[in-house]
């Protein structure tokens, strides 16, 4: 089997290495890659957000099963375009993408399904705002209705912060949603989803702030571990009949049935679990640790997702043991981020290239999250000791990471 990856970031490069340890999967290409992802796969440039171009792409590389890893192709309509020239593609279609692209259409999929989420509001008029603003807090959840890449986000108890981020969106044409703060830890749970059929991954935790403590804005993540030693098996089996399963059902009803990786964002709180989000495809930075301990085929998972015989699949396997993801992160990220600096110490296993090119021989940083550390281990302890022995071996300018991936839980600072 022939498969090209679409996408440049440690999402891809780690989707990549499983792939490669699946012995059905012949060849593998990538498009457009990244300085870290050359060395397992055959690279090509490609206009992601174009149909057209990534399925000529696909005809001219004789792909058998193409994997779409970033969510604007996706809303774009990329699935759609590639599966319209008979391609086996894993990713939902426009309209299935919705349910990331549209937090509107989201919600609107939730109450209809009976699912737990956040009380919300859309506002697109500044002339709404206030009154809006009045009928929240004192914790207000201010996002961007549309893509924001995990940095449209802000979560605060001062009134004007909300404003001001509410306000700025609004004046860049778009609409805000405001939501009641959900209380209690919170879960990404992947799961390959091919119509109604369900199949859950391991259930990870990603850390969004920059900084130590939760502290700092929001990010489009910086680390992650799985799985979660606080979360009984339980409450994953919930969130799949009581979450994941009814959206799934109620998508089919509306004629956009989601074919793909659907990710379930939660909060745990003492009422059970309840959405923060959705995503249409594999997240960043969780994927890169629940990959390290899958012990099943990845390329067969994906192939019978894509092709509609995810049911017939036996359930997927993992190893024992943890998984930590800690992202290197460019100078002022997440703002405007310092690139072209030389990376050294990244050639080793367990690291994945996302913010990053080849200039002249050298690997430089060309992002904001720069690479992601992998470590793994026979339990937490030992795979945050892993992976931070694995970072501080590497050398960015600038660079920063948090030092607190999974702490909390290792702790015993989080409960249900």
């Amino acid at each position: 089997m022939r498969v090209l990856v679409i996408g440049s970031g440690a999402r891809e490069h780690a989707l990549l290495l499983a792939l490669s340890k699946d012995p059905k999967v012949s060849k593998l290409l990538v498009a457009p890659g990244n300085a870290g992802t050359a060395k397992l796969a055959e690279q090509h440039p490609v206009d992601v957000a174009s149909g057209a171009a990534v399925t000529e792409l696909a005809r001219k590389v004789e792909a058998d099963l193409v994997v779409i890893g970033p969510e604007v192709p996706l809303v774009l309509g990329v699935a759609d375009a590639l599966r319209e020239a008979g391609i086996a593609t894993f990713g939902p279609s426009a309209a299935a993408a919705r349910i990331e692209g549209s937090k509107a259409f989201a919600k609107d999929v939730m109450a209809v399904a009976g699912v737990r989420t956040a009380h919300s509001e859309i506002v697109d008029s500044p002339a709404k705002l206030d009154a809006a603003l009045d009928r929240f807090g004192p914790n207000w959840v201010v996002k961007d209705d549309g893509l924001a890449a995990g940095k449209g986000v802000v979560v605060t108890t001062d009134r004007l912060v909300a404003r001001d981020h509410a306000a700025e969106l609004l004046e860049t044409g778009h609409p805000v949603l405001l939501e009641s703060f959900l209380d209690g830890p919170e879960v990404s749970l992947f799961c390959l989803v091919d119509g109604e059929t369900v199949m859950p991954l391991l259930p990870a935790q990603d850390h969004k702030r920059v900084g130590d403590g939760d502290t700092g804005p929001n990010t489009g993540g910086m680390g992650a571990y799985t799985p979660l030693p606080w979360l009984p098996q339980a409450v994953v089996d919930q969130i799949v009949t009581e979450v994941v399963e009814p959206v799934a059902a109620e998508m089919v009803k509306r004629g956009c049935p989601f074919s793909g990786l659907l990710y379930a964002g939660l909060a745990i709180g003492v009422d059970g679990p309840a959405v923060v989000e959705f995503n249409c495809r594999f997240g960043d930075p969780e994927t890169q640790a629940i990959l390290e301990l899958l012990d099943s085929p990845l390329g067969e998972a994906l192939k019978a997702t894509a092709t509609g015989t995810l049911a017939s699949l036996a359930p997927v396997q993992w190893k024992d043991g943890a998984a930590v993801t800690v992202v290197l992160a460019a100078e002022n990220y997440p703002g405007r981020p310092r690139t072209g600096d030389a990376i050294t110490g990244a050639g080793g296993l367990g690291v994945f290239h996302a913010g990053t090119a080849s200039h002249e021989g050298k690997v430089v940083s060309a992002g904001g999250r720069v690479l992601s550390v992998v470590g793994s281990g026979a339990d937490l302890a030992a795979a945050r000791a892993d992976a931070y022995s694995k970072i501080e071996s590497i050398r960015l300018p600038g660079s920063h990471f948090r030092t607190d991936i999974g702490l909390a839980a290792l702790e015993g600072r989080i409960s249900l």
